[in-house]
């Protein structure tokens, strides 16, 4: 499919401080197409989670466009986007700790308004995502009480329980050791794969960054391609 799924031109984005205003990101352009896996790398404070936010529709550009499948990212419901199109992996997990793995999962459901029944399409989905995350044996465990890496597991087949179109994955093991990340990046990239989506990661880490088909640097409010650096 020639159609971008997202595609960014001329964005720029400013915050005013104080009388100041400061200007993040200079005339950044980027295009992600269906099947695509983008990785972006930058020093911290260059805005790598600020450019992610941007495409996901969670914080609005200071100027340019953004276009979802040629439409003008304004003019899509948010709702929509954000239950139906996109899906997001965060670093802090954002997890609700009082309530079991299975209504984790099924949180963006009950927020499309779908039935969460177990034989409704999207409660099938959720048992066989969590199943696929190896997290079967906690299907009923509050998620106060997993470990660091069965929370990102949960937090992985909660971004694609309702099938979205790309996943928007935030520094997804910096809250994990070493040990604990490499499994969570398998099942990062494995999902990606075998769901047919697409993928933006945020990452610092130049091992996981070349696993991506397209390679992005963030620096000095420019992004450049690194593919063949």
């Amino acid at each position: 499919m020639n159609t971008p799924l997202i595609e960014a031109k001329g964005i720029r984005k400013t915050f005013q401080s104080g009388d100041t205003p400061f200007e993040l990101f200079s005339d950044i352009g980027v295009s992600i197409y269906h099947h695509d896996t983008v990785s972006c790398v930058g020093r911290s404070g260059e805005g790598k989670s600020t450019l992610l936010h941007l495409l996901g529709g969670i914080e609005p550009v200071s100027a340019g466009t953004i276009t979802v499948m040629d439409k003008p990212l304004q003019e899509w419901s948010p709702e929509y986007l954000r239950s139906r199109f996109f899906g997001f992996v965060f670093q802090a997990f954002h997890l609700m700790e009082d309530s079991d793995v299975l209504s984790n999962v099924l949180l963006p459901v009950r927020i499309a308004r779908e039935s969460t029944s177990p034989r409704s399409l999207y409660g099938d989905r959720a048992r066989f995502l969590i199943s696929k995350v190896g997290l079967d044996h906690r299907i009923s465990s509050k998620t106060k009480w997993l470990s660091g890496g069965e929370k990102q597991r949960v937090a992985i087949a909660r971004a694609l329980v309702m099938d979205p179109h790309i996943l928007f994955a935030d520094e997804p093991t910096g809250n994990l050791d070493s040990q604990t990340a490499a499994p969570i990046i398998e099942l990062l990239f494995d999902a990606v794969s075998s769901e047919n989506k697409a993928l933006f990661l945020v990452t610092h880490q130049e091992d996981i960054a070349k696993r991506c088909q397209h390679q992005l640097l963030l620096h000095h409010g420019t992004l450049k391609q690194r593919d063949l650096y």
